[in-house]
């Protein structure tokens, strides 16, 4: 099983809001094993098993290797949609809503 850690070793986890998302596959080209754009153009999530995941708020790990441009998409992305947070309290430490 890969590892999943943040900042102190803490696991977390990985969302978009679709409702924001402005289609421009940044988050995608940055980290193609967490993020995938479909078909209506929007991004996602994708689950350990590659598969897309398109349930509202639908979350995935975010694996220790992929954290920094799992983060960097994040940061660049232009809907401000992608949401990372800690799993153990859901406080967003990545994203729109971090503080």
């Amino acid at each position: 099983m890969q590892q999943e850690a943040g900042a102190g070793g803490e696991d977390l986890e990985v969302w978009i809001d679709q409702d924001l998302c402005t289609g421009d596959g940044i988050c995608a080209q940055y980290a193609p094993e967490v993020f995938e754009l479909d078909i209506d153009g929007l991004a996602y999530v994708k689950g350990s098993d590659d598969e897309l995941l398109q349930a509202k708020g639908a979350t995935t790990p975010v694996p220790l290797p992929l954290l920094t441009d799992v983060v960097d998409s994040a940061k660049e992305c232009p809907g401000d949609c992608i949401h990372v947070r800690r799993v153990s309290d859901r406080v967003e430490i990545y994203g729109p809503d971090a503080e």
